[in-house]
């Protein structure tokens, strides 16, 4: 059981290393574009293509490691005003119903996933690129998401801190 849960962080953060350095790269890449054109020289379409696969990835690949960080934008306004024993029955509650919406986007991204296998679909701009390559981020990142959820649901850390406002 080890090996797994350590193949799974290995995973979990692996994607997060490779979502940080896309955002390296969209940086680059814009930084690049903007040169170009300064210069009065017409950027490469591969950078434009990049850079828009490189948002969808970097978003999909940290977005699990972002709820296991408790990273995503929630607002405790109403949790905070909770008793503890309500905060963490609204928490877990509010968790379980993220892991309903996460295991169906899961779902419908595998879905469709298998559906550019099957159809052979390519995204044609700069290159060719296999839309399956795009799409199988969507059952990937969703999955996890709906695990990274499930353990706010059934474990000891709540989703909600109970305070309102900043806390950084």
């Amino acid at each position: 059981m080890k090996a797994i849960k350590r193949a799974y962080d290995g995973l979990l953060y692996g994607m997060a290393i490779v979502a940080g350095a896309t955002l390296i790269w969209l940086m680059v890449s814009v930084v690049a574009s903007v040169v170009m054109r300064n210069l009065g020289l017409q950027p490469f379409a591969w950078l434009f293509t990049s850079a828009e696969y490189g948002l969808l990835y970097m978003t999909m690949l940290g977005a699990p490691w972002l709820v296991r960080e408790k990273g995503h934008v929630h607002i405790e306004l109403v949790t905070s005003a909770l008793p503890a024993n309500l905060r963490a029955l609204v928490s877990r509650g509010v968790a379980l119903a993220c892991v309903a919406v996460c295991v169906m986007l899961t779902w419908k991204g595998a879905e469709l996933c298998l559906t550019n296998i099957q159809r052979g679909d390519f995204d044609t701009r700069a290159y060719y690129f296999p839309r399956w390559l795009l799409t199988i981020s969507f059952p990937l990142s969703f999955g996890l998401m709906a695990v990274e959820f499930w353990r706010f649901v059934v474990g000891d850390e709540l989703m909600h801190t109970g305070q309102a406002g900043i806390h950084e």
